[in-house]
């Protein structure tokens, strides 16, 4: 069966290829603004907030200095007043014209913080309260779930920690990504088996940790969406204390990494999970993964293509259930929110 989602997510390596190709000018607008740091604040909503998960962990390794996800709320329904002197502060929308976003930026420049804005064109209205704006050029997403913008708001978050800090992986990893996509896209049939085993299941868990903790997150997001399986993510580490009480025999879950420090505890939460009767499909490198990722470009970077085999599940799922992946009830482009 033919879907928009399936043809948004057949472009993404063409996106990243266009960004890693505006890689050095990105770098250069962004580095006219970067300087001395006290931190960073990230806001967004959706789909955004988990490509944001990533922001954080890239940000902070590259510049060593902490990292928020906002609470936009204590802006929007409480009227706190921040002091955000010397903190960069990124608005990350796909439309640019989610209306909460737009606004806790523009308070958090007038609260001093330097402003960018990652959306998929420019001009738009999160440009507009930004110093500066990365623009995705993802193209119009005709599917409700996100998929191109969301791994291009990955490579966004990959561009702003280059700027200001040093990023925890080299241009040869960065210029693997569109490949890894694509070798990814190019291969359905192990979404297509993985969605045989989750069946007709009711609940499903994804974990993962470090990195890739924003793919576990965004898996179960369009696991949800797409499939309308009540599905949630966790960090491997958060998942430990108090959600594994509930894991049982025949329960799917979705257990994500990739080659490098995080990768033996996920793979041994996985383990403990498979010993108790769950249904463990593996997305990473390792051998003998449901999921498996070709030749990942370092850790940090594996998030792109582990993103894509999520993507491709949720469709797989959604497709085996005759769910509608392109139009789910209830969602549109842009959610107004205060």
């Amino acid at each position: 069966m033919s879907t928009l989602m399936a043809a948004d997510m057949a472009a993404q390596p063409a996106v990243l290829r266009a960004l890693a190709g505006r890689r050095a000018e990105m770098l250069e607008r962004l580095r006219r603004h970067s300087g001395a740091l006290r931190g960073t604040i990230i806001v967004a909503r959706g789909s955004s907030d988990y490509a944001a998960v990533f922001g954080r962990y890239v940000l902070e390794a590259a510049t060593g200095r902490p990292v928020a996800l906002a609470a936009p709320s204590l802006t929007t329904l409480y009227g706190v007043e921040t002091d955000l002197e010397g903190w960069l502060a990124v608005g990350v929308s796909q439309s640019g014209r989610t209306p909460e976003i737009v606004s806790v930026l523009e308070h958090y420049r007038a609260a001093g913080a330097l402003t960018v804005a990652i959306t998929n064109e420019a001009p738009s209205d999160l440009s507009a309260v930004a110093h500066e704006t990365v623009e995705l050029g993802a193209g119009n997403e005709r599917a409700i779930p996100a998929t191109k913008t969301f791994t291009a708001q990955l490579a966004a978050f990959a561009a702003i920690a280059e700027a200001w800090g040093t990023p925890p992986w080299t241009d040869t990893e960065w210029d693997a990504v569109p490949d890894a996509v694509e070798r990814v896209l190019a291969d359905p049939a192990p979404a297509e088996r993985a969605a045989e085993q989750v069946g007709d299941a009711a609940e499903m868990v994804c974990v993962a940790r470090g990195y890739l903790t924003a793919v576990a997150l965004e898996a179960a997001l369009k696991l949800r969406e797409a499939a309308g399986l009540m599905a949630e993510g966790w960090s491997a580490a958060d998942f430990r204390h108090g959600p594994i009480a509930a894991a049982r025999a025949g329960l799917p879950v979705l257990a994500v990494s990739a080659a490098g420090p995080a990768a033996t505890d996920v793979g041994e939460l996985a383990g403990r999970l498979r010993d108790g009767g769950s249904t463990v499909l593996e997305l990473s490198d390792r051998a003998g993964a449901a999921l498996p990722l070709p030749s990942p470009p370092g850790e940090p970077m594996a998030a792109i293509p582990a993103a894509v085999r999520a993507q491709q599940l949720a469709l797989a799922v959604a497709l085996r259930r005759g769910a509608d992946p392109d139009s789910p009830a209830g969602l549109s482009k842009v959610t107004p929110t205060r």
